[in-house]
Formats: C-alpha cells, structure tokens, sequence
C-alpha cells in the first residue's frame, strides 16, 4: 500500500507523507481507519523509526491524522483538511512550473493551451 522510491530525491519522510495523503484523498485510507504502529511500518518498509515518526508528526500538524495515546495514529474525519493540503501541494507545484515558464518566454497562452489540452485527454480518459 505505502511505497518508497528510493531513486526519488525527495527525503523518505516527505514520500510517506505524500503516500498516505494520497491515499486518504482517494478514499482508501478511510476516515479514523487506524495507520500501521510506527515499528511495524519501519519493519515493513525497512527505514528507521525515526522516520515513519517524523511523517507521522508532520501529517499530524497538517491536520490529516491524529493520535490517541495508546492506540496509535489514525486518519482525520475532516477529509476537506487532505484535499486542501493536497490542493496547495499542486498549487505550489503549478506556481513554480509557471515561474519557470515565464524565465523560458513561453508566452501565456501557450501555457494555458497546454493545460486545457492536457484536461481534455483526462476528460476523455486518454491518459494521465
């Protein structure tokens, strides 16, 4: 379910946190279902405790899981709290790509071109 790609640059917290996000937003990891203990996940993944911890913290301050001492960390109910933190995620992506396209000259409405090209094949279900 949660998976760590080793070759990617962003550190193993952050690739946590973006897997168990994105498994929430799309409804797989359901509202208070429980997330594995942090020991078992390490074992599971092979990375140090440590690590899943810190993932687990900082999904906790976003607000996309909580803890109850005791029992372990658990998915928010608010799923609006996961689709925001995942909407300013691609927001900020978006912002930077548009950065780098402005310092290219790619003038704007070749931008927005491309992207109405690339909704369109979602639309249609051509491809990702």
């Amino acid at each position: 379910m949660i998976q760590i790609d080793y070759k990617d640059r962003r550190p193993i917290y952050l690739q946590l946190m973006d897997s168990i996000e994105d498994l929430a937003a799309k409804g797989i990891l359901t509202a208070d279902s429980q997330l594995p203990s942090v020991r078992s996940l390490a074992m599971e993944l092979c990375i140090n405790p440590n690590t899943i911890q810190r993932a687990y913290a900082e999904l906790e301050k976003k607000g996309i899981i909580y803890s109850v001492s005791g029992k372990g960390s658990f998915i928010t109910k608010d799923q609006e709290s996961i689709l925001q933190s995942k909407r300013e995620e691609l927001y900020s992506n978006l912002s930077s790509l548009i950065g780098q396209a402005y310092r290219l000259a790619i003038p704007e409405k070749d931008i927005l071109a491309k992207c109405s090209y690339y909704y369109s094949t979602l639309e249609k279900g051509e491809a990702q």
